[in-house]
């Protein structure tokens, strides 16, 4: 039999020291070009190591129980993690298999089969079998596999011949089968928040394993790092890890004394990202925000984008972006393009299932919609006006004829009395009165404008209300 694909089964003192390359004199080398890249050699080893995730990592919770080695009656639970890059999936895979001896086996559904499967599930079986140990299968982007290739891991699962962790970034009721979701539990991962990498920076800086304290970083350049990384604690660490190297190249020669500071500038060159200038607890949160709505409904579609790619570099979070076009798509194009609005929400609830990067494309749609469509603040300023005298007080009771007549005692009342069904007359529109008696002769709110779609409302309004009221719109305000 062919040996398998990325399995180990290191005493659990030594399970993470090859992915740490820790040397065996113990020295530390922070850029060592032998050893492991940073964001595995800083890999958690044990649950205290682990940032972010408290909700699922919480006492007791199933996950929790899973690493420490915990089962219920019948053994432990396989888990499917979800959740964005650099949220710590392979990393809890490789915290359970640590728990009570077990083997661990790590698969990629970018090139394993059902033949890798198959021999898994075997070796599995002789494992259990010659020496009553457990066999974990770590299968990173599950969402990958066919689904004849997940029916595969069906029988290990079921029998409890392996303990199956998944990993995904896609929804899985839409990427995985399921008898597979049914036989497993579901662990959503979140993005880590700023405290969470900024914590992850510092161990990497400081701990031996990481740079060793050879290195500090200076507040900008921390800042930037944490805030091009989106949550994501490999691509903090590798950012980290290149910026490294481009200070240490900066040393000037006989200016090797430690530790090396690394400025904005060099993570600046090390990622190729310019630090975006942007506070989203300040003035300028709310600034850059204001000159996307002003410029989309300027109808300036290069200005709304700039000023939507800057909100997206500096971290702004998308489904913010995605309610102020929503706002926008009524409050400044309304009836002159019902479709903005469909497309804006449309946009705000993919967003919200989608997540950055992709998200981008996404808002930018719903951006270049708002900003070319024919605007109008028509129904804007119809609402605000029928506000104000709601607020002064005007409008008299319902008339009698539009009050409610389905309950006893309403005819003796008088109420529906009168009602004209508006499906009997022609064209399906009737004179009658709707408003109370003080607004009858007053309420003048919706100016439809002669853009876009409007432009044929404008023309069905006056239409409407003359046979309604007897009279036509009173002109634009």
């Amino acid at each position: 039999m062919d040996s398998l694909p990325n399995v180990t089964t290191p005493p659990d003192d030594d399970l993470f020291a090859a992915s740490r390359g820790e040397p065996a004199d113990g020295s530390a080398d922070g850029l060592d070009a032998h050893r492991p890249p940073l964001a595995v050699r800083m890999r958690p080893a044990s649950l205290e190591e682990v940032r972010g995730q408290r909700d699922v990592l919480r006492q007791g919770s199933p996950l929790r129980r899973l690493i420490e080695g915990h089962g219920g009656a019948a053994g432990p639970l396989s888990a499917i993690l979800w959740g964005p890059p650099g949220t710590g999936k392979t990393t809890l895979a490789h915290l359970v298999a640590q728990a009570a001896g077990r083997r661990f086996v790590e698969l990629s559904a970018v090139t394993a089969g059902v033949k890798d499967v198959r021999r898994v599930m075997d070796e599995a079986a002789r494992e259990r079998d010659l020496y009553g140990r457990q066999t974990v299968l770590f299968l990173d982007e599950i969402h990958r596999f066919t689904k004849a290739q997940q029916d595969a891991l069906l029988p290990g699962v079921e029998n409890r011949l392996v303990v199956l962790v998944a990993a995904t970034t896609e929804n899985p009721s839409f990427s995985i089968i399921a008898p597979l979701l049914s036989r497993s539990m579901l662990v959503t991962l979140t993005s880590l928040d700023d405290d969470d990498l900024d914590e992850v920076l510092t161990s990497a800086l400081n701990e031996k394993r990481g740079l060793a304290g050879e290195f500090t970083l200076d507040d900008e350049a921390r800042a930037h790092v944490i805030r091009i990384s989106g949550g994501d604690a490999r691509r903090a660490l590798t950012a980290l890890e290149a910026a490294a190297g481009v200070a240490l190249d900066a040393q000037p020669p006989g200016g090797e004394d430690r530790p090396v500071t690394i400025t904005l500038a060099q993570v600046e060159q090390a990622v190729a990202h310019a630090a975006v200038r942007y506070d989203r607890a300040g003035d300028q949160h709310y600034d850059v925000a204001s000159a996307l709505i002003k410029s989309m409904r300027g109808s300036d579609v290069d200005a709304a984008l700039h000023y939507l790619a800057l909100m997206l570099e500096a971290g702004e979070d998308p489904r913010f972006i995605a309610r102020r076009i929503v706002i926008a798509a009524s409050e400044d194009v309304g009836m002159a393009d019902p479709t903005a609005l469909q497309t804006a929400v449309a946009a705000m609830h993919a967003v919200a299932q989608i997540g950055m990067p992709e998200a981008r494309i996404i808002l930018a749609q719903a951006v270049v919609h708002n900003s070319i469509a024919p605007k109008s603040n028509a129904s804007y300023a119809a609402i605000n006006a029928a506000i104000a005298d709601v607020r002064a007080g005007r409008g008299g009771p319902v008339p009698a004829h539009l009050r409610g007549s389905g309950y006893a005692g309403a005819d003796r009342l008088g109420h529906g009395k009168g009602y004209r069904y508006t499906h009997d007359e022609p064209d399906g529109v009737g004179p009658q009165q709707f408003l109370p008696d003080d607004l009858l002769h007053d309420a003048d709110y919706y100016h439809p404008t002669g853009r876009g779609w409007e432009e044929r409302l404008a023309t069905r309004w006056a239409a409407v209300r003359t046979i309604i009221r007897g009279e036509g719109p009173r002109g634009n305000r």
